[in-house]
């Protein structure tokens, strides 16, 4: 564990019991296991009961560094517990936590089925007063529908439940980190006392604390998301345009990170953004603004470049092996949706791979962090598998794994020598020396 990380150890105020539902996902599973390592004692809840018994076991559901260490020893301390039953979760909480997916429905807004049933749930538990604090991503407003559940089964607001929202900036791959070393931790609520009570429980972590209003709370999670997602449309739109005038996107990428106002993060040219969070959210704000009567062009814009940026890719492949895929064997190197995690949701990756598929070619996929995947192809355990009497390599996905594979064995196996790198992981001069065709995003 980082020294740092263990630092923050037990360095809460006070105790506090917390409640996290949806303790089993993702959020969940790091907000009940971070706030276990503060020293508060934690309950979490889930209805996935095969979940909750790997977690009881040590075994963690889900790839994300430097987390499994963390349950170990938390579940060891008994500061955290799982459990499958609600009112074991409950039995001491004074925070209740929801940290329940809100998956996207095909008109983009989010579904809030899930947030909505640990209303009714909790409507049915609640004998005293909690802090119901709503860590899933919802859109703003969404609180209303929480309080209609509470009032109609006859709970008041202030005297049985106050509501907070305090949204999570976690990314996949570096969620530990970001958890006890927050850029910012944002806490909304009408409650004086509800805001004083969620905002004890981050405060050792040194953070910046924002205290505003719940609509407020949840526009800087949409907004936060939205930003994020028009600076990777824009680095790959500066880079389709520098393919086609002789520029290097990767040098212009770090010019521009030099301008404080700018920076550098989120400028890494590639296959676009995807995943459970950034394309969600974008498509929610989308469906948010457009219900309050506006019409969100830019933000469309940015939605759009992200799916041109998939068929300048699939393009590429078109410029290698020509107009037809069938019978065409393409080996994908990375499945999921960034490095360091098991996660294909949303993955641009996949995508590709279904699309090629589609256009009759046959894929063979490998990535480091997936035994077997639901996408279309052959998951092999085996890099250089992959690649073996491939016409084509494809790197989808950026892991740092990659760059040490031997591509001079790859070039013996693969039947054509071509590859297209849509992550920009390796370096043109040495493949080319290598005797691929090569071509990249962006770059000469």
């Amino acid at each position: 564990m980082d020294s740092k990380v263990a630092a923050l150890r037990g360095t809460a105020l006070r105790p506090v019991p917390v409640a996290v539902i949806g303790g089993a996902g993702y959020v969940g599973t790091i907000t009940a296991a971070g706030l276990a390592h503060l020293g508060h004692l934690v309950r979490a809840f889930d209805v996935n009961e095969e979940r909750i018994e790997m977690l009881r076991g040590g075994f963690c559901p889900f790839l994300e560094p430097d987390l499994p260490e963390l349950l170990h020893e938390q579940q060891r301390s008994g500061r955290l517990v799982f459990t499958p039953s609600l009112p074991e979760a409950l039995a001491e909480a004074a925070i209740v936590f929801v940290a329940v997916n809100t998956p996207r429905r095909s008109n983009g807004e989010a579904d809030l089925s899930h947030v909505i049933e640990v209303a009714l749930r909790l409507a049915r538990q609640m004998n005293r007063h909690f802090v119901v604090a709503v860590k899933s991503t919802v859109p703003v407003g969404s609180h209303a529908a929480i309080r209609r559940v509470f009032e109609r089964s006859g709970l008041r607001e202030g005297s049985d439940y106050d509501l907070v929202a305090t949204p999570e900036f976690l990314r996949e791959g570096h969620a530990v980190s970001d958890f006890f070393f927050p850029d910012r931790v944002v806490v909304g609520a009408d409650s004086a006392d509800a805001r004083a009570m969620v905002r004890e429980l981050f405060e050792p972590l040194q953070a910046p604390i924002l205290e505003t209003t719940i609509e407020n709370a949840q526009m800087i999670k949409y907004a936060a998301n939205a930003f994020l997602a028009m600076r990777i449309s824009f680095i790959n739109e500066v880079a389709n345009i520098c393919e086609r005038v002789g520029a290097d996107v990767e040098v212009v990428a770090q010019g521009i990170g030099y301008d404080r106002r700018i920076g550098h993060d989120y400028l890494r040219p590639g296959v676009g953004f995807g995943g459970p969070c950034l394309p969600k959210d974008l498509e929610g704000l989308i469906r948010l603004s457009e219900d309050a009567g506006y019409e969100p062009y830019f933000l469309k814009a940015v939605l759009e470049k992200n799916q041109h940026q998939r068929r300048e890719i699939l393009a590429k492949v078109h410029a290698l092996l020509g107009p037809s895929l069938y019978d065409r064997r393409i080996a994908v190197l990375g499945l999921t949706f960034k490095p360091n995690t098991s996660d294909v949701r949303n993955s641009t990756a996949s995508v590709l791979v279904d699309r090629l598929v589609r256009r009759g070619a046959e894929v063979t996929s490998y990535d480091p962090g997936l035994e077997a995947a639901d996408v279309e192809g052959r998951v092999v355990r085996n890099p250089y598998e992959a690649a073996a009497d491939a016409d084509l390599l494809l790197l989808a996905t950026a892991w740092p794994q990659f760059r040490e594979l031997d591509y001079g064995r790859i070039r013996t196996t693969m039947r054509s020598p071509n590859i297209v790198d849509a992550v920009n992981l390796l370096d043109p001069a040495s493949m080319r020396r290598l005797g691929f065709t090569y071509l990249s995003v962006g770059r000469p």
